[in-house]
C-alpha cells in the first residue's frame, strides 16, 4: 500500500554510532517503550553550543530590546519555520500578527500530516546540530524544549554490504581536539586519504574560527565564489575523501555534491564543528513535526492572540506609488476556494520559499537589482521515501532479533551513504519513536534521495522499488524483509542551490518597498540554508520590522487618508453621474 504527495515548490539535516552502543531495542510494553525513550530526551540548556561567546555575532544575536513604539498589524504570508519565528518575535513585541498559509497544514518544509490510515508523512528529514541556538531558543520558547532526542556523538556511514564507518567525535577533551581525533581515527577513510584531508583543513579558515570567529566567517563567505571540491583539492585533499565522506554530507547539506555546492557552505559548518563541541551533536525530534516542531509554536502563536488562515493563498501583492515616488504595499489580494478577500495590514512579511517569492513579486518590481537577485537563485528538487518494513532492516548484527517485532533493534541515528542515491536517512522507528513506532511492525526507513532531478519524472511505484534494492545493497540481511508500505513526496523546489557564486544574490530582509519585508532561509544571514537559517531569518524580519514601528505607522495613516479620498472621489463622481 502506498502513499504519495507532489509539491511543485516548498517553503526541509551528525550521527550515532552502530546499534551496539545505544538503542538497539526497546521492551514492546507501552510503559517500557515510553520509558526507554524518555531517558534519551535532554533539555536544551544542556550539551549544546553557547554561540555567545567564541562565535561569529550574526550567528545568534543577542536579545531584542522592549518595543516601544505604535502597535502594528502584521500580515504574513507562509506558515512556515521563518514565518512562525517572525510571528513569535512580532507577537512577543506586542503587534498583531496574521499568517496566511496557502496549504490545509503549517511547517512549510518542516511540515507534516496524517494520511487517511493514521501515517505521518513527512516533507524531508529533519536533524538538530547542536549549534542551532536560534532554533532552541525558539523551541524553548514555545515549550517544545524536551521535545528532542539526543543521539550519539558520532556521525555513521553505511556502506555497500552493510560495512560501517565512523567519525568519531566522542572523546574525553572537547573542542577542537574532539574533531581532530574523529578525522584522524575514522576508518570511513584510507590511511593516505586521512592525511591529505587533515592538511586541508589546517589550511582552511576554520583554524582561525578558533580565534577569530568573526574574521574566520569573512574568510569563508569570501571563498563562496569556489566549489568546495575545488578548495578541497586545491589545498591537498583527495578524490577519494570527497567521494566516501563529503559528498554525503554536501548532498544532506544542501542536496548537491562537493562539485555544485560553495566551500563557504561547508566550511561554514565545518568551523562550528571545529570550535564547538556540541556542534557536531544530532538531536532527532520525539515524533512528527507538526506534533513536536510545529505544533507547540502554532499554540504559542495562538496564545499570544495570533491568527493563522489554512488554504488562504496570495494572488497578487497590491502596490502604488506616492507623490514623491516611493512605493508601497496597499494590501494582499488573497483567495481561498472561490472566496477572496483584500487584507490590509501596517506592514507585510512574505516568509515563502525561493519558487513561492518568485511568483508573488510583481513583475514590476525587477527594476530593483535587490529584486532582480532573487530570480538568480533556483530550488534544487528533493524525493522523500518513506518505506514500513515487516522487520529490522538496520539490525547487522543478529538476523534474529531483526525478524521478531516484539522490540525495536537497529541503528539509532541519522545515517550517510555514499553508496545510494539516498545520501541519508534513518529509521524513524528508532529514531523519533512516539508517532513512528507502531507495534507488531518493523523498521519505518526516511531516505532523501539527492539529487532528485533523475526521480521526479518517474512514478512512485518505481521510485519506491528502486529505493528497496539500494536498501537492500547496504544492508543484506534485510533482503528477505517485505515492504509494508510507501510514501513518496516530491518537491520540485526545496533548498535553493547553494552554489558557487550565488551568495551575492540573497536579499535582506528588509526591502526597496518599506512596508515589505522578507523571511525565509534563502534569504541573507549568516548561517546556511536551514531549519537554524530559517528561525534566523525570522529574528532579522522582526527586528527590521519593530526598528521602522514609528514610520510604518505613519506610512499606514498616509495610505489610508488616501484611500478614503479615493473613495470620497468616486462617491462623488458616482453621484454626478446619477444627476
Amino acid at each position: 500500500m502506498a502513499s504519495s504527495a507532489c509539491f511543485p515548490a516548498n517553503s526541509a539535516a551528525g550521527i550515532s554510532s552502530p546499534g551496539c552502543r545505544l538503542g538497539r531495542s526497546r521492551p514492546s510494553s507501552v510503559a517500557g517503550r515510553r520509558s526507554w525513550w524518555r531517558v534519551r530526551s535532554a533539555s536544551l540548556d544542556t550539551n549544546v553550543s553557547d554561540m555567545r561567546k567564541n562565535a561569529p555575532k550574526g550567528l545568534f544575536p543577542p536579545e531584542p530590546e522592549l518595543y516601544k513604539g505604535p502597535k502594528l498589524k502584521v500580515a504574513i504570508i507562509g506558515a512556515g519555520l521563518a514565518g512562525m519565528s517572525t510571528a513569535v518575535e512580532l507577537l512577543e513585541q506586542g503587534h498583531e500578527v496574521d499568517i496566511y498559509e496557502s496549504r490545509p497544514f503549517i511547517g512549510g518544509k518542516v511540515g507534516s500530516f496524517v494520511d487517511k490510515r493514521g501515517n505521518h508523512i513527512e516533507m524531508g528529514l529533519h536533524v538538530f546540530f547542536g549549534c542551532y541556538s536560534n532554533l532552541f531558543r525558539l523551541m524553548k520558547k514555545v515549550g517544545a524544549d524536551n521535545n528532542l532526542l539526543v543521539k550519539d556523538h558520532t556521525h555513521t556511514f553505511i556502506n555497500r554490504d552493510g560495512k560501517i564507518g565512523e567519525l568519531d567525535f566522542r572523546f574525553p577533551v572537547g573542542a577542537p581536539l574532539h574533531g581532530i581525533h574523529a578525522f584522524l581515527t575514522t576508518n570511513q577513510l584510507e590511511t593516505y586519504d586521512k592525511a591529505r584531508n587533515a592538511v586541508a583543513l589546517a589550511l582552511s579558515p576554520v583554524v582561525r574560527a578558533l580565534v577569530d570567529p568573526d574574521g574566520a566567517l569573512k574568510d569563508i563567505r569570501n571563498l563562496d565564489s569556489v566549489s568546495f571540491s575545488d578548495w578541497f583539492l586545491s589545498k591537498g585533499g583527495t578524490r577519494a575523501s570527497i567521494q566516501r565522506m563529503w559528498d554525503p554530507v554536501a548532498y544532506a547539506l544542501g542536496f548537491i555534491d562537493c562539485d555544485n555546492i560553495s566551500a563557504r557552505c561547508m566550511l561554514t559548518i565545518f568551523s562550528l564543528f571545529a570550535t564547538k563541541t556540541e556542534a557536531s551533536l544530532l538531536r532527532m525530534l520525539k515524533g512528527s513535526p507538526d506534533m513536536y516542531l510545529s505544533g507547540p509554536i502554532r499554540k504559542f502563536i495562538e496564545a499570544k492572540g495570533g491568527r493563522f488562515h489554512l488554504r488562504w493563498g496570495c494572488r497578487e501583492i497590491l502596490h502604488d506609488r506616492s507623490i514623491n515616488g516611493d512605493t508601497y504595499v496597499t494590501g494582499l489580494a488573497m483567495s481561498k476556494a472561490t472566496n477572496k478577500l483584500i487584507v490590509k495590514a501596517d506592514a507585510y512579511v512574505a516568509a515563502c520559499d525561493v519558487p513561492g517569492i518568485k511568483r508573488l513579486l510583481p513583475p514590476e518590481w525587477r527594476k530593483w537589482e535587490f529584486f532582480d537577485n532573487i530570480y538568480k537563485l533556483v530550488g534544487v528538487p528533493v524525493v522523500t521515501v518513506q518505506l514500513r518494513y515487516n522487520g529490522w532492516v538496520t539490525e547487522l548484527q543478529d538476523l534474529q532479533r531483526s525478524r521478531q517485532l516484539g522490540e525495536a533493534v537497529g541503528l539509532d541515528n541519522l545515517l550517510y551513504t555514499p553508496d545510494a542515491d539516498f545520501s541519508c536517512f534513518a529509521d524513524l522507528a528508532l529514531t523519533s519513536p512516539e508517532d513512528y513506532y507502531i507495534e507488531g511492525q518493523g523498521s519505518l526507513l526516511q531516505c532523501v534521495l539527492t539529487p532528485g532531478d533523475p526521480y521526479m519524472p518517474l512514478l512512485n511505484e518505481e521510485i519506491t522499488k528502486r529505493v528497496a534494492e539500494q536498501v537492500v545493497s547496504l544492508f543484506p540481511s534485510a533482503r528477505d524483509l517485505q515492504v509494508t508500505w510507501s510514501s513518496v513526496v516530491k518537491i520540485a523546489q526545496s533548498l535553493y542551490r547553494e552554489a558557487p557564486g550565488n551568495d551575492p544574490f540573497r536579499p535582506d530582509q528588509r526591502t526597496p518597498v518599506k512596508n515589505f519585508f522578507l523571511a525565509g532561509s534563502y534569504t541573507r544571514q549568516d548561517y546556511i540554508d536551514s531549519m537554524e537559517g530559517a528561525t534566523l531569518s525570522g529574528r532579522q524580519a522582526s527586528a527590521y520590522v519593530c526598528d521602522a514601528g514609528q514610520e510604518l505607522a505613519t506610512i499606514s495613516m498616509k495610505l489610508a487618508a488616501l484611500n478614503s479620498e479615493e473613495r470620497e472621489s468616486t462617491r462623488a463622481s458616482a453621484e454626478l453621474s446619477v444627476v
